[in-house]
């Protein structure tokens, strides 16, 4: 008769070989984030949600693999190549910025693999078409936060307005829609510049801004590099409105840019000021939930926008995944086909930055209920 514990070995090996395939099965969630770099502010806060995302989903354990894109397109799609075809991830989330996001479309499709980026150009999910289908994101789009710029501004009697950006994707994306919209709500661009997010002067931009004296002036940039023209804007004494692009909405931006971005408005996330937002709102109690969970674990005041974002991405992942698991088999092509069809059918889904209802041409799935101005009022964001 074999040994007492050969008999036991063999026991637990004909018990496993009994289990389904499913029960052993183990998502994997790929990430690519600008955790240095000059998007760092956005891409720490988003790394640190990815440690609060839930590690079980419909009974199968949840692996995040994070990788840093350091801020660059092409370690982007290194990282995506990398995750799908060496991790053999199920899905992704990422990138922090629109650039990067843009440049991981062709490998996602090439994949078959869906995405949730962090980003906020509409561009990455439209026009829709067979590669942008394997693409969702959460962040509001640049169009839902310029026609907010826009009512607000003409609310206050705004006539003129001059931009400086960021000679990228993100930069180019957010004064196309200011071309588009502006004059229907009667406001002329008189002056649009650009500079790098690297750049460390903007005083030839901002000479030719101020020479045009306009009523406001928007600055389409994310992160602390924003800082930059706003800096520039008070050496030389400009007194109209200023605007941000919604990608400054964290305290680093808030921090780095102390009394020279005093007074402006910035288009963001629900979140930024969810203690603020009607008890109808909603956002509210997703918001205050998340805002618990991220204080707790990182210290009270540190949330922002940019870790909102990658909580929706979870809670979206949290939807979909137990619908994805009838139609194939974590790590598999028909499990990353059943997902993405699933993304694409979450409806009613509350999250910290509104409701969602995707379909096969919107996959972001916010409406305007997503969308808040808030002023930076004594460091701090004050809802408007």
């Amino acid at each position: 008769m074999p040994p007492v514990s050969f008999r036991i070995a063999a026991s637990v090996a004909l018990a496993l070989s009994c289990i389904a395939p499913t029960a052993l099965a183990q998502v994997k969630v790929g990430v690519t984030l600008s955790t240095t770099g000059p998007a760092v502010s956005l891409g720490v806060p988003e790394k640190n949600t990815i440690a609060l995302l839930p590690r079980t989903i419909a009974g199968q354990s949840v692996e995040y693999i994070v990788l840093d894109d350091a801020s660059d397109t092409s370690a982007a799609v290194v990282n995506t190549r990398r995750l799908i075809t060496e991790s053999k991830v199920d899905a992704v989330i990422g990138s922090t910025t629109t650039p990067n996001t843009l440049a991981m479309i062709d490998v996602l499709a090439e994949g078959e693999t869906p995405a949730i980026s962090l980003a906020s150009s509409a561009r990455i999910i439209e026009p829709m078409n067979a590669k942008k289908a394997w693409m969702f994101k959460t962040p509001q789009t640049d169009t839902m936060m310029v026609l907010a710029i826009l009512e607000h501004a003409a609310s206050k009697g705004v006539k003129t307005m001059a931009y400086i950006g960021f000679n990228d994707a993100l930069g180019e994306a957010f004064y196309a829609e200011f071309e588009k919209f502006a004059s229907t709500r009667g406001i002329k661009i008189v002056a649009s510049e650009r500079y790098a997010p690297r750049d460390t002067s903007v005083t030839a931009q901002v000479l030719k801004v101020v020479a045009t004296s306009p009523d406001m002036v928007v600055i389409g940039a994310s992160g602390t590099p924003a800082v930059l023209p706003a800096k520039a804007l008070v050496e030389r004494g400009y007194k109209g409105a200023v605007y941000f692009n919604h990608g400054v909405a964290n305290n680093d931006f808030l921090r780095v840019g102390g009394k020279d971005v005093e007074g402006a408005y910035v288009p963001t996330s629900p979140v930024l000021v969810a203690s603020a937002l009607p008890a109808d709102h909603p956002a509210k109690a997703v918001a205050l939930d998340y805002i618990k969970r991220y204080e707790a674990a990182n210290g009270p005041g540190s949330v922002s926008a940019f870790g909102s974002y990658t909580w929706d991405a979870g809670l979206l992942l949290n939807a979909a995944i137990p619908a994805a698991l009838k139609h194939g088999r974590p790590g598999t092509r028909e499990f990353r086909a059943a997902l993405r069809e699933a993304l694409e059918n979450v409806h009613d889904l509350h999250v910290s930055n509104g409701v969602i209802n995707m379909s096969k041409t919107d996959h972001l799935g916010l409406d305007q209920r997503a969308r808040v101005i808030v002023r930076i009022v004594n460091g701090a964001w004050k809802l408007q």
